[in-house]
Protein backbone atom coordinates (compact mmCIF):
# COMPACT_ATOMS: atom_id res chain seq x y z
CA UNK A 1 0.00 0.00 0.00
CA UNK A 2 1.30 3.66 -1.13
CA UNK A 3 0.59 6.40 0.94
CA UNK A 4 0.87 10.36 -0.57
CA UNK A 5 2.68 13.20 1.56
CA UNK A 6 1.32 16.39 0.46
CA UNK A 7 1.83 19.82 0.90
CA UNK A 8 -1.84 20.99 3.63
CA UNK A 9 -3.36 23.84 2.97
CA UNK A 10 -1.82 26.89 5.38
CA UNK A 11 -4.85 29.26 5.22
CA UNK A 12 -6.84 30.93 2.15
CA UNK A 13 -4.59 33.35 0.66
CA UNK A 14 -1.83 30.84 0.76
CA UNK A 15 -0.65 29.53 -2.69
CA UNK A 16 2.64 27.66 -2.88
CA UNK A 17 5.21 26.64 -0.09
CA UNK A 18 8.95 25.85 -0.15
CA UNK A 19 10.35 22.89 0.59
CA UNK A 20 13.01 23.84 3.51
CA UNK A 21 14.25 20.86 4.77
CA UNK A 22 13.68 17.23 4.48
CA UNK A 23 14.63 15.60 8.02
CA UNK A 24 14.10 12.11 6.88
CA UNK A 25 16.47 10.70 3.59
CA UNK A 26 15.13 8.85 0.75
CA UNK A 27 14.66 5.31 1.07
CA UNK A 28 14.87 5.49 4.61
CA UNK A 29 12.02 3.80 6.96
CA UNK A 30 9.93 6.55 8.88
CA UNK A 31 7.55 5.59 11.56
CA UNK A 32 3.70 7.15 12.18
CA UNK A 33 4.12 10.17 13.41
CA UNK A 34 7.65 11.42 12.97
CA UNK A 35 8.71 14.88 11.26
CA UNK A 36 9.31 14.06 7.64
CA UNK A 37 9.82 17.82 6.45
CA UNK A 38 9.34 21.16 7.24
CA UNK A 39 7.67 23.70 5.38
CA UNK A 40 7.81 27.57 4.58
CA UNK A 41 5.03 29.78 3.05
CA UNK A 42 5.25 33.41 2.68
CA UNK A 43 3.57 33.79 5.99
CA UNK A 44 3.88 30.53 8.16
CA UNK A 45 6.29 27.63 9.06
CA UNK A 46 4.69 24.04 9.64
CA UNK A 47 5.97 20.22 9.90
CA UNK A 48 4.52 17.20 8.29
CA UNK A 49 4.37 14.25 10.32
CA UNK A 50 4.32 10.57 8.36
CA UNK A 51 0.97 9.25 7.82
CA UNK A 52 2.01 6.15 8.47
CA UNK A 53 5.03 3.61 8.69
CA UNK A 54 7.02 2.50 5.71
CA UNK A 55 10.03 3.44 3.22
CA UNK A 56 9.83 7.11 2.28
CA UNK A 57 10.40 8.15 -1.18
CA UNK A 58 11.15 11.71 -1.72
CA UNK A 59 9.49 13.66 -5.06
CA UNK A 60 11.06 16.74 -4.25
CA UNK A 61 14.06 18.24 -3.19
CA UNK A 62 14.74 20.70 -0.97
CA UNK A 63 14.94 24.30 -1.87
CA UNK A 64 11.67 24.20 -4.57
CA UNK A 65 8.51 26.22 -4.36
CA UNK A 66 5.31 23.84 -4.93
CA UNK A 67 1.45 24.43 -4.87
CA UNK A 68 -0.62 23.87 -1.72
CA UNK A 69 -1.41 19.82 -2.00
CA UNK A 70 1.50 19.02 -4.12
CA UNK A 71 2.08 15.27 -3.80
CA UNK A 72 5.90 15.69 -2.42
CA UNK A 73 6.48 12.30 -1.24
CA UNK A 74 4.99 9.01 -0.95
CA UNK A 75 5.60 6.08 1.89
CA UNK A 76 5.07 2.66 0.98
CA UNK A 77 3.84 0.51 3.50
CA UNK A 78 4.06 -3.08 4.67
CA UNK A 79 4.38 -5.22 7.52
CA UNK A 80 7.69 -5.41 7.62
CA UNK A 81 8.34 -2.26 6.72
CA UNK A 82 5.86 -0.91 10.26
CA UNK A 83 7.33 -3.34 12.49
CA UNK A 84 10.94 -2.01 11.32
CA UNK A 85 10.07 1.48 11.98
CA UNK A 86 7.84 1.13 15.27
CA UNK A 87 11.05 -1.39 16.88
CA UNK A 88 13.82 0.22 15.24
CA UNK A 89 15.30 3.85 16.82
CA UNK A 90 15.94 6.85 14.16
CA UNK A 91 19.13 5.90 12.47
CA UNK A 92 22.46 7.44 13.11
CA UNK A 93 24.57 9.09 10.67
CA UNK A 94 27.73 6.73 10.33
CA UNK A 95 30.83 8.44 9.14
CA UNK A 96 31.92 7.50 5.56
CA UNK A 97 33.53 4.26 4.46
CA UNK A 98 36.76 5.31 2.44
CA UNK A 99 36.04 1.97 -0.73
CA UNK A 100 39.74 1.11 0.72
CA UNK A 101 37.94 0.36 4.27
CA UNK A 102 34.65 -1.67 2.19
CA UNK A 103 34.34 -5.39 3.51
CA UNK A 104 34.99 -8.35 1.48
CA UNK A 105 32.63 -10.59 2.33
CA UNK A 106 30.58 -10.35 -0.49
CA UNK A 107 26.99 -9.33 -1.12
CA UNK A 108 25.56 -5.98 -3.87
CA UNK A 109 27.55 -2.69 -3.02
CA UNK A 110 25.30 0.43 -3.93
CA UNK A 111 26.19 3.53 -4.82
CA UNK A 112 25.11 6.34 -3.62
CA UNK A 113 25.18 10.24 -4.26
CA UNK A 114 27.39 11.60 -1.92
CA UNK A 115 27.49 14.43 0.68
CA UNK A 116 28.71 17.53 -0.91
CA UNK A 117 28.21 20.48 1.51
CA UNK A 118 25.88 21.14 4.16
CA UNK A 119 24.04 23.56 1.38
CA UNK A 120 23.58 20.85 -1.41
CA UNK A 121 20.48 18.91 -1.59
CA UNK A 122 20.26 16.98 -4.66
CA UNK A 123 22.58 15.71 -8.04
CA UNK A 124 22.47 15.80 -11.54
CA UNK A 125 24.04 12.97 -12.77
CA UNK A 126 26.46 14.24 -15.46
CA UNK A 127 27.54 11.24 -17.33
CA UNK A 128 28.06 7.30 -16.56
CA UNK A 129 32.09 6.83 -17.77
CA UNK A 130 31.21 3.15 -17.76
CA UNK A 131 28.35 1.05 -19.28
CA UNK A 132 25.28 -0.87 -17.66
CA UNK A 133 26.54 -4.16 -16.90
CA UNK A 134 29.97 -3.66 -17.69
CA UNK A 135 32.49 -4.94 -15.50
CA UNK A 136 34.55 -2.55 -13.67
CA UNK A 137 37.72 -2.19 -11.61
CA UNK A 138 38.33 -1.08 -8.33
CA UNK A 139 39.00 2.75 -8.48
CA UNK A 140 38.13 3.52 -11.75
CA UNK A 141 35.76 6.36 -12.51
CA UNK A 142 31.85 5.31 -12.53
CA UNK A 143 30.01 8.18 -12.96
CA UNK A 144 30.38 12.49 -13.13
CA UNK A 145 28.37 14.43 -10.82
CA UNK A 146 27.21 17.77 -10.82
CA UNK A 147 25.58 20.32 -8.07
CA UNK A 148 24.79 23.63 -8.34
CA UNK A 149 28.56 24.38 -7.43
CA UNK A 150 30.80 21.65 -8.15
CA UNK A 151 31.58 18.91 -10.30
CA UNK A 152 33.18 15.85 -9.16
CA UNK A 153 33.41 11.97 -9.86
CA UNK A 154 32.46 8.73 -7.65
CA UNK A 155 35.10 6.02 -8.29
CA UNK A 156 34.22 2.09 -7.73
CA UNK A 157 34.59 0.83 -4.09
CA UNK A 158 35.25 -2.31 -5.32
CA UNK A 159 35.86 -4.51 -8.35
CA UNK A 160 32.76 -5.90 -9.69
CA UNK A 161 29.97 -5.50 -12.52
CA UNK A 162 27.97 -2.36 -12.99
CA UNK A 163 24.05 -2.25 -13.04
CA UNK A 164 23.02 1.43 -13.34
CA UNK A 165 19.38 2.31 -12.37
CA UNK A 166 19.64 6.18 -12.80
CA UNK A 167 20.27 7.54 -16.39
CA UNK A 168 22.03 10.55 -17.55
CA UNK A 169 20.44 13.72 -17.14
CA UNK A 170 18.45 12.84 -14.04
CA UNK A 171 18.46 14.55 -10.79
CA UNK A 172 18.76 12.98 -7.29
CA UNK A 173 18.83 13.92 -4.10
CA UNK A 174 22.09 13.12 -1.90
CA UNK A 175 21.84 9.76 -0.48
CA UNK A 176 20.34 8.42 -3.64
CA UNK A 177 21.39 4.89 -4.77
CA UNK A 178 22.25 5.14 -8.53
CA UNK A 179 23.55 2.07 -9.19
CA UNK A 180 24.60 -1.05 -7.74
CA UNK A 181 27.97 -3.50 -7.97
CA UNK A 182 28.42 -7.20 -8.01
CA UNK A 183 31.56 -8.41 -6.74
CA UNK A 184 33.29 -9.60 -9.92
CA UNK A 185 36.36 -11.17 -10.92
CA UNK A 186 37.39 -8.00 -13.53
CA UNK A 187 38.91 -11.02 -15.62
CA UNK A 188 36.18 -12.91 -15.71
CA UNK A 189 35.10 -13.47 -19.63
CA UNK A 190 31.39 -14.37 -19.18
CA UNK A 191 28.62 -11.93 -18.37
CA UNK A 192 27.61 -12.28 -14.78
CA UNK A 193 23.78 -12.23 -14.51
CA UNK A 194 22.35 -9.79 -11.32
CA UNK A 195 20.85 -12.02 -8.81
CA UNK A 196 17.55 -12.12 -7.96
CA UNK A 197 17.60 -11.07 -4.45
CA UNK A 198 18.93 -7.44 -5.66
CA UNK A 199 15.14 -6.94 -6.92
CA UNK A 200 13.16 -9.04 -4.42
CA UNK A 201 15.47 -9.88 -1.07
CA UNK A 202 17.93 -8.21 0.17
CA UNK A 203 21.35 -9.90 1.05
CA UNK A 204 22.60 -10.27 4.55
CA UNK A 205 25.08 -7.14 4.12
CA UNK A 206 25.17 -4.88 1.91
CA UNK A 207 28.48 -2.74 2.06
CA UNK A 208 28.35 0.95 1.77
CA UNK A 209 30.56 3.19 -0.52
CA UNK A 210 32.89 6.40 0.65
CA UNK A 211 30.38 9.53 1.62
CA UNK A 212 26.90 7.62 1.78
CA UNK A 213 24.77 7.65 4.69
CA UNK A 214 24.60 4.63 7.31
CA UNK A 215 22.66 1.67 5.90
CA UNK A 216 19.51 1.41 6.45
CA UNK A 217 17.91 -1.03 8.58
CA UNK A 218 17.82 -4.74 7.74
CA UNK A 219 14.05 -4.76 6.56
CA UNK A 220 14.59 -1.66 3.94
CA UNK A 221 17.84 -2.74 1.95
CA UNK A 222 15.33 -3.74 -1.03
CA UNK A 223 16.39 -0.40 -3.03
CA UNK A 224 13.21 0.82 -4.57
CA UNK A 225 14.70 1.59 -8.35
CA UNK A 226 11.85 3.42 -10.15
CA UNK A 227 11.54 5.96 -7.26
CA UNK A 228 15.52 6.44 -6.46
CA UNK A 229 15.26 9.41 -8.52
CA UNK A 230 13.02 12.37 -8.30
CA UNK A 231 13.36 13.11 -11.78
CA UNK A 232 11.90 9.68 -12.92
CA UNK A 233 9.23 9.65 -10.93
CA UNK A 234 7.68 13.05 -11.76
CA UNK A 235 8.41 12.34 -15.62
CA UNK A 236 11.12 14.83 -16.20
CA UNK A 237 14.26 13.99 -18.34
CA UNK A 238 16.80 16.71 -19.23
CA UNK A 239 16.43 15.14 -23.00
CA UNK A 240 15.16 18.44 -25.45
CA UNK A 241 11.41 18.30 -25.92
CA UNK A 242 10.37 19.68 -29.01
CA UNK A 243 7.02 21.74 -28.84
CA UNK A 244 5.79 22.64 -32.53
CA UNK A 245 8.39 25.68 -33.55
CA UNK A 246 10.02 25.49 -29.96
CA UNK A 247 12.36 22.91 -27.92
CA UNK A 248 12.24 22.46 -23.90
CA UNK A 249 15.17 21.65 -21.80
CA UNK A 250 15.51 21.15 -18.39
CA UNK A 251 17.90 23.89 -16.87
CA UNK A 252 20.87 22.45 -15.37
CA UNK A 253 21.63 22.78 -11.32
CA UNK A 254 24.86 24.72 -12.23
CA UNK A 255 22.31 27.12 -14.71
CA UNK A 256 19.50 27.53 -12.30
CA UNK A 257 21.95 28.28 -9.31
CA UNK A 258 23.75 30.91 -11.47
CA UNK A 259 20.12 33.01 -12.27
CA UNK A 260 19.12 32.40 -8.81
CA UNK A 261 22.52 33.78 -7.52
CA UNK A 262 22.33 36.84 -10.19
CA UNK A 263 18.90 37.68 -9.48
CA UNK A 264 19.59 37.98 -5.90
CA UNK A 265 22.72 40.20 -6.38
CA UNK A 266 20.71 42.68 -8.25
CA UNK A 267 17.79 42.83 -5.30
CA UNK A 268 20.10 42.81 -2.57
CA UNK A 269 22.59 45.66 -3.62
CA UNK A 270 23.18 48.81 -5.21
CA UNK A 271 24.83 48.10 -7.98
CA UNK A 272 26.04 50.88 -9.74
CA UNK A 273 28.98 50.93 -13.10
CA UNK A 274 31.74 53.16 -13.80
CA UNK A 275 34.03 53.26 -16.81
CA UNK A 276 37.43 53.83 -18.22
CA UNK A 277 39.89 52.71 -20.87
CA UNK A 278 43.51 51.42 -20.65
CA UNK A 279 46.30 51.91 -23.06
CA UNK A 280 47.65 48.60 -23.30
CA UNK A 281 50.92 49.50 -24.87
CA UNK A 282 53.23 48.94 -22.09
CA UNK A 283 51.76 45.77 -21.24
CA UNK A 284 51.94 44.32 -24.52
CA UNK A 285 55.22 45.71 -25.43
CA UNK A 286 56.80 44.18 -21.79
CA UNK A 287 55.41 40.88 -22.97
CA UNK A 288 57.00 40.41 -26.09
CA UNK A 289 60.22 41.12 -24.44
CA UNK A 290 60.61 38.68 -21.76
CA UNK A 291 58.28 36.42 -22.75
CA UNK A 292 60.47 33.54 -24.06
CA UNK A 293 62.78 33.88 -20.78
CA UNK A 294 59.35 33.97 -18.80
CA UNK A 295 58.32 30.73 -19.88
CA UNK A 296 61.61 29.23 -19.77
CA UNK A 297 62.27 30.31 -16.57
CA UNK A 298 59.08 29.80 -14.72
CA UNK A 299 57.20 27.29 -17.02
CA UNK A 300 54.08 29.31 -17.68
CA UNK A 301 53.02 32.38 -20.11
CA UNK A 302 52.96 35.79 -19.21
CA UNK A 303 49.25 36.68 -19.69
CA UNK A 304 47.69 39.58 -19.47
CA UNK A 305 45.41 38.60 -16.28
CA UNK A 306 48.49 38.36 -13.68
CA UNK A 307 48.63 42.11 -14.35
CA UNK A 308 45.56 43.01 -13.46
CA UNK A 309 45.38 40.45 -10.43
CA UNK A 310 48.11 42.69 -8.93
CA UNK A 311 47.15 45.94 -10.42
CA UNK A 312 43.66 45.19 -7.92
CA UNK A 313 45.44 43.74 -5.53
CA UNK A 314 47.33 47.31 -5.23
CA UNK A 315 44.32 48.94 -5.92
CA UNK A 316 42.60 47.37 -3.06
CA UNK A 317 45.08 48.46 -0.54
CA UNK A 318 44.77 52.56 -1.90
CA UNK A 319 41.00 52.22 -1.26
CA UNK A 320 40.37 49.95 1.24
CA UNK A 321 36.50 50.66 1.22
CA UNK A 322 35.95 48.10 -1.95
CA UNK A 323 37.63 45.60 0.02
CA UNK A 324 35.18 45.36 2.47
CA UNK A 325 31.81 44.17 2.93
CA UNK A 326 28.01 44.55 4.57
CA UNK A 327 26.86 42.14 7.15
CA UNK A 328 23.25 43.62 8.44
CA UNK A 329 24.09 46.86 9.97
CA UNK A 330 28.00 46.87 10.25
CA UNK A 331 30.86 46.79 7.62
CA UNK A 332 33.25 43.82 7.55
CA UNK A 333 37.12 45.46 6.18
CA UNK A 334 39.24 42.77 4.69
CA UNK A 335 42.92 42.68 4.99
CA UNK A 336 43.55 40.07 2.56
CA UNK A 337 43.41 39.98 -0.70
CA UNK A 338 41.95 36.75 -2.13
CA UNK A 339 40.82 37.84 -5.99
CA UNK A 340 38.03 35.53 -7.95
CA UNK A 341 39.52 34.70 -11.60
CA UNK A 342 35.76 33.96 -13.79
CA UNK A 343 36.37 31.12 -15.98
CA UNK A 344 34.50 30.04 -18.55
CA UNK A 345 33.47 26.54 -18.97
CA UNK A 346 31.07 24.50 -21.25
CA UNK A 347 29.16 23.69 -18.16
CA UNK A 348 28.86 27.61 -17.18
CA UNK A 349 30.87 30.33 -15.18
CA UNK A 350 33.00 29.74 -12.29
CA UNK A 351 35.17 31.61 -10.02
CA UNK A 352 37.86 30.47 -8.51
CA UNK A 353 39.93 32.08 -6.04
CA UNK A 354 43.46 33.19 -6.02
CA UNK A 355 44.84 33.64 -2.70
CA UNK A 356 46.70 36.41 -0.77
CA UNK A 357 47.68 37.44 -4.41
CA UNK A 358 49.55 40.66 -3.16
CA UNK A 359 52.28 38.20 -1.70
CA UNK A 360 52.59 36.31 -5.19
CA UNK A 361 54.82 36.69 -7.96
CA UNK A 362 53.33 37.31 -11.74
CA UNK A 363 54.55 33.46 -12.20
CA UNK A 364 52.76 32.36 -9.40
CA UNK A 365 49.81 33.81 -9.93
CA UNK A 366 50.02 32.37 -13.63
CA UNK A 367 50.12 29.14 -12.57
CA UNK A 368 47.27 29.55 -10.03
CA UNK A 369 45.29 30.61 -13.02
CA UNK A 370 46.47 27.65 -15.51
CA UNK A 371 46.12 25.19 -12.53
CA UNK A 372 42.15 26.55 -11.83
CA UNK A 373 41.47 26.55 -15.67
CA UNK A 374 42.66 22.68 -15.91
CA UNK A 375 40.82 21.99 -13.00
CA UNK A 376 37.76 23.41 -14.17
CA UNK A 377 38.35 21.65 -17.95
CA UNK A 378 38.17 18.50 -15.80
CA UNK A 379 35.17 19.37 -13.57
CA UNK A 380 37.57 19.03 -10.27
CA UNK A 381 36.66 22.58 -8.81
CA UNK A 382 36.05 22.35 -5.23
CA UNK A 383 34.00 24.05 -3.04
CA UNK A 384 36.83 25.89 -1.13
CA UNK A 385 38.28 26.75 -4.01
CA UNK A 386 35.05 28.62 -4.84
CA UNK A 387 34.83 30.17 -1.81
CA UNK A 388 36.25 33.52 0.80
CA UNK A 389 37.16 35.81 -2.75
CA UNK A 390 36.98 39.79 -1.49
CA UNK A 391 37.13 40.96 -5.24
CA UNK A 392 36.39 39.44 -8.84
CA UNK A 393 37.95 39.95 -12.22
CA UNK A 394 36.21 39.20 -15.20
CA UNK A 395 37.10 38.77 -18.99
CA UNK A 396 34.40 38.98 -21.37
CA UNK A 397 37.23 40.53 -23.70
CA UNK A 398 38.21 36.58 -24.28
CA UNK A 399 35.14 36.00 -26.11
CA UNK A 400 35.12 39.76 -27.97
CA UNK A 401 32.93 41.67 -25.63
CA UNK A 402 33.87 45.41 -26.27
CA UNK A 403 31.99 47.13 -23.61
CA UNK A 404 29.70 45.51 -20.76
CA UNK A 405 28.45 46.34 -17.07
CA UNK A 406 29.16 42.58 -14.62
CA UNK A 407 27.22 42.00 -12.09
CA UNK A 408 28.43 42.00 -8.17
CA UNK A 409 29.34 38.53 -6.56
CA UNK A 410 27.76 39.23 -3.01
CA UNK A 411 29.03 40.06 -0.47
CA UNK A 412 31.89 41.70 -2.57
CA UNK A 413 31.33 45.06 -2.93
CA UNK A 414 33.46 45.10 -6.61
CA UNK A 415 33.90 43.33 -9.72
CA UNK A 416 36.37 44.63 -12.43
CA UNK A 417 35.13 43.85 -16.07
CA UNK A 418 37.95 43.59 -18.44
CA UNK A 419 36.87 43.74 -22.38
CA UNK A 420 38.55 43.10 -25.52
CA UNK A 421 41.27 45.02 -26.87
CA UNK A 422 40.93 47.29 -30.17
CA UNK A 423 43.72 49.40 -31.98
CA UNK A 424 41.85 52.80 -31.99
CA UNK A 425 42.91 56.27 -32.67
CA UNK A 426 43.67 58.22 -29.40
CA UNK A 427 45.11 62.00 -28.33
CA UNK A 428 48.38 61.46 -27.17
CA UNK A 429 50.41 64.91 -26.65
CA UNK A 430 48.24 66.71 -29.00
CA UNK A 431 49.18 63.80 -31.63
CA UNK A 432 46.52 61.47 -32.97
CA UNK A 433 47.90 58.23 -33.06
CA UNK A 434 47.00 53.96 -32.85
CA UNK A 435 46.76 52.44 -29.57
CA UNK A 436 45.74 48.84 -28.03
CA UNK A 437 42.85 50.00 -26.13
CA UNK A 438 41.19 48.39 -23.60
CA UNK A 439 37.88 49.43 -22.02
CA UNK A 440 37.18 48.83 -18.15
CA UNK A 441 34.10 48.24 -16.17
CA UNK A 442 34.09 48.77 -12.47
CA UNK A 443 30.85 47.70 -10.80
CA UNK A 444 30.44 48.14 -7.10
CA UNK A 445 28.15 48.31 -4.22
CA UNK A 446 26.81 52.01 -4.10
CA UNK A 447 25.45 51.60 -0.25
CA UNK A 448 29.31 50.82 0.37
CA UNK A 449 31.38 52.67 -1.72
CA UNK A 450 30.79 56.41 -2.93
CA UNK A 451 31.78 57.29 -6.72
CA UNK A 452 34.40 59.33 -5.67
CA UNK A 453 35.85 55.83 -4.14
CA UNK A 454 34.99 54.00 -7.34
CA UNK A 455 36.34 56.34 -9.89
CA UNK A 456 39.56 56.85 -7.61
CA UNK A 457 40.27 52.46 -7.60
CA UNK A 458 39.12 52.34 -11.60
CA UNK A 459 41.39 55.19 -12.29
CA UNK A 460 44.40 53.78 -10.06
CA UNK A 461 44.04 50.37 -12.25
CA UNK A 462 44.45 52.36 -15.39
CA UNK A 463 47.61 54.00 -14.07
CA UNK A 464 49.12 50.66 -12.47
CA UNK A 465 48.48 49.40 -16.05
CA UNK A 466 49.42 51.78 -18.16
CA UNK A 467 53.00 51.76 -16.06
CA UNK A 468 53.58 48.22 -15.13
CA UNK A 469 57.13 49.29 -13.35
CA UNK A 470 54.81 50.54 -10.35
CA UNK A 471 53.37 47.70 -9.46
CA UNK A 472 57.00 46.55 -9.36
CA UNK A 473 57.91 48.81 -6.97
CA UNK A 474 54.20 49.06 -4.94
CA UNK A 475 54.15 53.01 -6.29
Amino acid sequence: MTTDVKVPASGESITSANIARWHAKNGEIVAKGSVLVSLETDKVSNEVEAPTSGMLTILISEGEEVPIGTVIARIVESSAEAAAAEATPEPTTMPAVAPAAIPSSGGIVEIRVPASGESITSANIAAWRKSDGELVAQGEVLVALETDKVSNELEAPISGRLKILVSEGNEVAIGAVIAVMEPASVSTPAPVAMPAAVATQPPALKPTVEAMPAPLPAASHQPDFKASTTSIERGISSEAVKEGRTTRRKMSMMRRKIATHLVNAQQTAAILTTFNEVDMSAIMDLRKQVQDEFLKKHGVKLGFMSFFVKAVSQALKDVPSINAQIDGTDIIENHFYDIGVAIGTEKGLVVPVLRDCDQKSFAQIEQDILDYAQKAKAGKITLEDLSGGVFTISNGGTYGSLLSTPILSPPQSGILGMHTIQQRPVAINQQVVIRPMMYLALSYDHRLVDGKEAVTFLIRIKDLLETPSRMLLEM
